[in-house]
């Protein structure tokens, strides 16, 4: 009998210790994305490259109390997803096909750009309350898994 894991055991439990380079506050999410049981590119939520992370500064988010899943434009990270995608454009690593682990439910936003940079598969874990972002993902087609693996 086979031990070894199954690819979406193996990439959440790898996406598990990418979202440790998180600078969020709130939330450390990490994101994977794969294409042919290969790892493309890694994606954590951070403020931009060269600017001041939050961990160092605090959080508007907190200081203003806006809760979990609104207003995404008032905070200095890019989600976890949003940089793996912008990893792949960066250097030119096409993932149109591929499967994007998360560890924690898309937003819409970065539902949107799961949609448009052809990925065609989800596989998160963790509720984020965004009822629109998998309404949108169900009607483009995307398979979406909730993993909960206990």
């Amino acid at each position: 009998m086979d031990m070894r894991p199954t690819w979406d055991e193996y990439f959440m439990n790898i996406v598990e210790l990418i979202k440790e380079r998180s600078t969020c506050m709130r939330r450390e999410v990490g994101a994977l994305i794969v294409k042919d049981k290969r790892i493309l590119t890694t994606g954590y939520n951070g403020a931009p490259a060269g600017c001041v992370h939050c961990s160092e500064i605090g959080c508007i988010r907190q200081e203003l109390k806006i809760p979990s899943g609104e207003r995404h434009e008032l905070c200095r990270a890019s989600h976890a997803e949003q940089n793996a995608i912008v990893q792949a454009a960066m250097y030119g690593v096409s993932i149109n096909g591929g499967t994007i682990y998360v560890t924690a439910q898309p937003c819409s936003i970065c539902s949107k750009l799961i949609i448009n940079s052809g990925l065609k598969r989800v596989v998160y874990k963790g509720a984020y309350p965004d009822e629109l972002s998998l309404q949108l993902l169900s009607e483009a087609s995307i398979e979406v898994v909730r993993w909960d693996n206990n």
